[in-house]
C-alpha cells in the first residue's frame, strides 16, 4: 500500500495567501546587512542590496526583466528599494563575480531560523538548463563524457547546463548550503564543503546521500560532525584490513540491517523534492547568457526558495524568523 502524508491545509492556505507580502518583507530584512563596497569615483552606482532584492523578486515572479518593472515600482513605493532600477542594470550586475559569495551567504543566513527544527539532512545534485536543446542521456553517456573539451558534433559541452550541489533539511526542504560547478563535475568532491557549511549553523544527527558520495572520507566527515551517515555502498564494496573503522561499521550495518538502514536512507528523497520545488516554482531554465550570471541567477532562485520555506514554517511550525540574530 502506497504511503501517504497528511497536509495541514489551514496553515498551508494561510501561508500561500500571505506569501508574497511576507516574501517582500523578509527579503528586504535579509538584504539590510549587506555591506556595500566603497565608491571613490564615477557615477553613483546601484546598491548591491537593491540589486539582490530586485533579482530575487524577478525570480519569484517568473517574469522577464521588462515585465517585472511594475513589481519594482511597487516595491519602490513601499520603501523596499532606494531608487528605481532599470532591467538592464539588474542584468549587468548579475554578471559580477562579487555577487556570488554574497548570495551564498544570504542563502545560509536565510536557513538559520530553521536550525531549531532541522537535524536530518540530504545531499544531491541536479542540472539547470542554459537553453541548449539536448537530451540528458546523450549528454551524460555520450562522447563528451570521455573527451570533455571543445564542443563535439551533436554533443554538448560544460556550459550547456550548470550543476547545482546542495544540502537541505528533510523536514522543511530548506537549503542549508550550495555549491555550483560545471555540468560534468563529480558529486563526491563537493560533499565536504556542503557538510562543513551546514554544520556551522545546524546540529546534525543524520546525513543521507546516494552511492555517488560513498567513500571512507565522507563517512568519517559526517561522524566527526556528530551525525550518522546513511550512504549506501556500491555492489562491489568489500571491507579489508586497511578499511577505516567507520567504513567497516557502516558497511556491516548496511549489509545486515537493510530495513533499518533504508528507513533512514528514504529521507534522501527529500533533496529530490527540494530540486523539484525550485524548478517547478522558479523555472529550470536559466535566462542569463554568461557563466557568472547563470551562477548568480540560480543562487537567486535558491534564495527565493528558502524564503518561501521560511514563510511556510512560520504558519505550520510557528517559527518566528530573525536574521543575523548573533549580530
Amino acid at each position: 500500500m502506497r504511503q501517504t502524508y497528511s497536509q495541514e491545509w489551514t496553515a498551508y492556505n494561510q501561508a500561500q495567501r500571505n506569501e508574497k507580502s511576507q516574501f517582500l518583507a523578509l527579503l528586504f530584512e535579509l538584504c539590510q546587512n549587506i555591506v556595500e563596497p566603497p565608491q571613490t569615483m564615477g557615477r553613483p552606482r546601484a546598491l548591491i542590496s537593491d540589486i539582490i532584492f530586485a533579482s530575487c523578486l524577478k525570480m519569484y515572479s517568473g517574469l522577464s526583466g521588462r515585465r517585472n518593472q511594475s513589481d519594482l515600482r511597487e516595491a519602490l513605493q513601499r520603501g523596499y528599494l532606494s531608487k528605481p532600477l532599470h532591467y538592464n542594470t539588474i542584468s549587468k550586475y548579475l554578471e559580477r563575480e562579487e555577487l556570488t559569495p554574497i548570495l551564498k551567504q544570504l542563502i545560509i543566513e536565510c536557513s538559520r531560523p530553521l536550525n531549531i527544527v532541522e537535524t536530518a539532512f540530504a545531499v544531491d545534485s541536479s542540472g539547470f538548463s542554459t537553453g541548449v536543446n539536448q537530451k540528458w542521456s546523450e549528454a551524460k553517456w555520450g562522447n563528451v563524457r570521455t573527451i570533455y573539451g571543445e564542443k563535439q558534433p551533436n554533443q554538448v559541452n560544460r556550459r550547456d547546463w550548470i550543476k547545482v550541489h546542495l544540502m537541505c533539511g528533510v523536514q522543511t526542504n530548506i537549503v542549508t548550503s550550495v555549491e555550483i560547478t560545471h555540468a560534468h563535475a563529480g558529486d563526491s568532491p563537493q560533499f565536504e564543503s556542503l557538510v562543513e557549511t551546514t554544520s556551522q549553523s545546524f546540529s546534525m544527527f543524520e546525513v543521507s546521500a546516494d552511492k555517488a558520495y560513498s567513500s571512507a572520507k565522507n563517512l568519517q566527515l559526517v561522524v566527526m560532525k556528530g551525525a550518522k551517515p546513511y550512504i549506501p555502498f556500491r555492489s562491489n564494496a568489500k571491507p579489508n584490513n586497511d578499511s577505516p573503522s567507520v567504513w567497516k561499521r557502516m558497511f556491516h550495518y548496511f549489509s545486515y540491517n537493510q530495513e533499518a538502514f533504508m528507513s533512514h536512507y528514504h529521507c534522501r528523497s527529500n533533496v529530490e523534492t527540494t530540486f523539484s520545488m525550485i524548478k517547478r516554482k522558479f523555472g529550470e531554465r536559466l535566462r542569463s547568457k554568461t557563466e557568472t550570471a547563470q551562477r548568480n541567477e540560480v543562487l537567486c532562485k535558491i534564495l527565493a526558495h528558502n524564503l518561501c520555506c521560511v514563510i511556510q514554517s512560520m504558519y505550520e511550525l510557528g517559527i518566528e524568523p530573525t536574521f543575523y540574530a548573533e549580530e
